[in-house]
This record gives C-alpha cells, structure tokens and sequence, in this order.
C-alpha cells in the first residue's frame, strides 16, 4: 500500500542482496558524458586558450582535474542536435584556415576552432574512450565513412595521409560511433521517418564497418518516451538496420513540474520504465528475425534538466559564445540524480553505454568562469562517488517496504538500491534513495559465503537545502552519515528524508 500521508518516522525497509544473484560485470562505458558544441561547454567550457590553466593545445587544466575526479570513461562528440548540421570537415587542418558557419540547432555561430583532432587529442590526454557521431540529418554515408577512415585507418589512403599531415601520425582508433542523432525528432536538421532513418543507417553504417569492421554503431532510438512514435520508431528502424547496429540509443531529461516533487523524487522508476520498454522492444525484433544477437541500449543522453525553463531554439538570438541552458543544481536534483544512477547500475545487463548530457557549462556537473575558476555543481558528488565505487558485478537485489503514491508513476517503492561487488578486492558499494518526506531505517543485507569486516565510507546528499547551490554549498552537499551499524551481514542506516546514500563495505 502507497504511503500517501508519509508520516511514518519508523518506517522500515529490507534490501537484500545476494553475491551469487548478479547480472554480469558493469561496463565502464555506463559512466560516461557528453560534449556538444552548445553554449558553453567547448568554448570558455573546456577550452579556451588564454586561461592561465590552459594546455599546448588550449584546453582548461582547472577543468581537466575535475574531470578526472569526476571519473568518466567516455565522451560522446560533438552533439547532439549540433551533428545534423556539422560538416567534420571544416572543424580540421590550420585553425586559421577554418570556416566560420551558422549552426542551426542552436542558433550560434560555430568557429571551429575545435574539431576532430583537438577533441580526440585532448580525449586521449584524458584517457577517456571517445564517441564520435555522424551527421545523418544534412548529410550521410559518403561523410560518415570518410570520417571513419580518417580517424581509423593507418595511412595510404586520402582521408588518413590528411590526418597524418594535420598532425596525428598514429590512428585514433575510435570504437564507438553514434549513427546520427535524434532523428525522429521534427526539431532535428534532416529529421526522417523511422522507415528512411533505417535505411540511412543501414546503408552508412555497412559503409562505416566496411572501412573498419571493428567499429560499434548505435542506432537512434526515439528522442524520448513520450514521442507519438515511442515504440513503432525502435522497432520499424531496428528491424531495416539489424545487420549493422550494435545499440539502440535513449534519451531522457526530468525536471520536477508543477511542484510535483514526489514524482520527481521517483525519476529512477521512471527511467526503469522507459529502459524495459525499449529492452523489449528490442527483444521483440530479435524474436521476429529469429536472430540470437540482443543489441545493447545506449543511454548516451541523459539528466536533470529544467526543459520548462529553456525558450527554445526559435527564441534564440544567433550568438558566438552565449550561455545555453546553463542550469544551476540543488541537492533535490543531485539526490535525483543519484536515483538515476541506481536505475542505470540495476539495468547493467542491458545498458552499457550511457552519457550524462552534457560535462561542462550546459546541464553540467562542472561551471566555469571565463578567465576565471571551475567548480562543482551539487550533482557532481552523486556521480563521482558511483564511478570510483562501483566496480565488479551489478547485484540483484530485492527491497522490501512500503510504497509511496506519485501523480506520474502511480504507487513507486519509497527506497530505491543498487550494488556492485569487486571479488578482487571484496568490497561491496551500495547506493539507496529515500524518496519519502520522512527518515526511514534501511537494513541492508549482503549474503554471500563472505565476512564483512568494515563500513569503510557512508555519505549521504539531502534535499534539505532550498534553491540553487553556489559553488562552496555543493562542494559539500556530501556528507557523512552518522549511525550506520555493522552486524555480520547487515549494515543498517538510518536515511533521512529525501536523500540519497552511498556506502563502501569491506571485508578485507
């Protein structure tokens, strides 16, 4: 039954996990981000030449600690609704010699000065994975296979000699390949119907795979779960591109509306939705080509985003280097945010790939400063808790307590949980979310044939705080928390209302 007063300040929940029960090894693609060339985040985000910070090559030192410490493995380039309209061309060889272009997603003018070379350089001297994506909107399968090879293949070919005389001597070597972007979307430069987005995608991604069989291409899905086409659009374009796709992508934004802010609290379940909605689907076309392969999901987008907020692009005056959706976060969205992490590392079976959209500026963890200082939004802390703990095996686990009644996803579990285990190191992570508006008493049970010994770390974000962060308030939006309990197998804690906890359990 829905606790719908959530008055209960005894309120009990048993989460179980067993060390036996797991759905295989988390893929560290899952903590992954996203650069766009949007607002902010290239220009003044992780680039700008003059800072004091900045590198040979002009990308923010002050930045690129924080990306380290944020932990990501991967980086989805360069958009995003950007891509559909970019011609990768204009973005190589002298910077001087570079065009100045009109991008019409965003309403901006785009200087190039950042592209192809610079971002998988500065990517490597990140050592993180990049994502590259094809424009399929304005373009197709001709640009999309050069790009392949200049990035991919040795040499002795146009495209590679000409990267090779740009610098980069060496192939990139870029695995992961985004076939496009949002395509479905009437907003999208070249947007098509699943039945031409299929073909497109099947036709460049053979292209692509002929110039590097290697490489792994993702498929658009649906720019969102509440498209007309939701549905018919995965299935109708999965089934045209089958032979080359290699995941299906998903795209998901929340923000709390109306005030509604138990449904916002309950973002995870909602995005447990969507995750099963598309597995199925999925699925379904696999049945219907009696094909063993099971593509996995790509959740290359993905945030708190206050969309409400936004004017949208036909409201925008065309600008160089103006600020685009540069949301200033509070606890409320980092405890959410931490929510969404547990539905990701629950879905790790399915789900292996997935980008917090963006990194810097735009919807991000990391704000900066022109010629000034970077720092941390509220929903940093969330995210890099999870990518230095979360190691091993995802668990499955069981929750047991009340409920809790939501205008938009009807009665949801008032505690969410995930965990991973690291046999190597014999250390367990768990992350739980107590979405109700009181404290709750969460007994964690670890069974397995193993001793704990130590709760080695215990923090806890609450939504306590009123409004926006500023810089110093989310650098210590983290917290410890006191009262966590050790007895053989069960760790009890006491969360407060409406929080958001991650614990490390040892048994070294």
């Amino acid at each position: 039954m829905a606790d719908d007063d959530a008055r209960d300040p005894a309120a009990v929940v048993t989460i179980i996990f067993d060390l036996e029960h797991h759905r295989g090894a988390i893929d560290r693609r899952l903590f992954g981000s996203f650069v766009e060339h949007m607002g902010r985040c290239v220009y003044t985000g992780i680039y700008e030449p003059g800072h004091v910070s900045a590198d040979h090559e002009g990308f923010r030192g002050d930045v690129a600690e924080l990306i380290d410490e944020l932990g990501i493995s991967v980086i989805r380039y360069p958009g995003g609704n950007f891509v559909s309209g970019y011609r990768w061309e204009d973005g190589i060889g002298p910077r001087d010699l570079r065009p100045r272009r009109l991008d019409l997603a965003w309403r901006s003018i785009e200087t190039n000065q950042v592209g192809t070379d610079e971002f998988l350089r500065w990517a490597a001297r990140r050592e993180v994975e990049p994502m590259l994506a094809v424009n399929l909107g304005t373009r197709g399968i001709e640009a999309a296979a050069d790009l392949v090879e200049y990035c991919n293949v040795k040499g002795g070919t146009y495209w590679s000699d000409l990267r090779r005389g740009n610098g980069s001597e060496d192939p990139y070597g870029v695995k992961l390949w985004c076939l496009g972007n949002e395509m479905d979307g009437p907003w999208q430069t070249g947007h098509k119907s699943a039945e031409e987005y299929g073909r497109l995608a099947a036709q460049a991604g053979q292209a692509m795979k002929l110039v590097d069989p290697d490489i792994k291409l993702v498929a658009c899905g649906s720019s969102h779960h509440r498209m007309p086409t939701f549905g018919y659009w995965e299935s109708t374009s999965l089934e045209i591109a089958w032979d080359v796709v290699d995941y299906v992508s998903m795209h998901a934004y929340y923000e709390e509306l109306d005030g509604d802010r138990r449904s916002f609290l309950a973002s995870g379940f909602g995005m447990g939705e969507f995750i099963d909605d598309v597995a199925a689907t999925i699925d379904a076309v696999a049945a219907r080509k009696h094909s063993r392969a099971r593509p996995k999901i790509s959740f290359d987008e993905w945030n708190v985003w206050y969309q409400q907020d936004f004017p949208g692009t036909e409201n925008l005056e065309i600008d160089t280097s103006g600020p685009r959706i540069e949301d200033v976060y509070s606890a409320l969205d980092a405890v959410v945010v931490g929510d969404l992490l547990i539905t990701l590392l629950n879905h790790a079976d399915r789900v292996a790939v997935a980008c917090l959209a963006q990194l810097v500026n735009v919807i991000a963890p990391i704000m900066t400063e022109p010629d000034g200082s970077a720092w941390r939004q509220s929903i940093f802390a969330p995210i890099a808790a999870v990518t230095a703990s979360a190691h091993g095996v995802s668990l499955v686990g069981r929750v047991r307590g009340p409920e809790l009644a939501t205008d938009r996803y009807g009665d949801v579990p008032v505690a969410a949980a995930a965990a991973a285990y690291d046999d190597e190191l014999r250390r367990a992570a768990v992350f739980v979310t107590n979405r109700a508006e009181h404290p709750i008493t969460a007994r964690i049970e670890l069974r397995g044939d193993i001793t704990w010994t130590t709760v080695e770390s215990a923090t806890v974000i609450v939504a306590d705080h009123k409004g926006p962060l500023d810089a110093a308030a989310a650098r210590e939006v983290a917290r410890p928390l006191p009262g966590t309990r050790l007895d053989t197998n069960t760790v009890t804690v006491e969360l407060p209302a409406e929080s958001w906890a991650a614990l490390r359990i040892s048994a070294r």
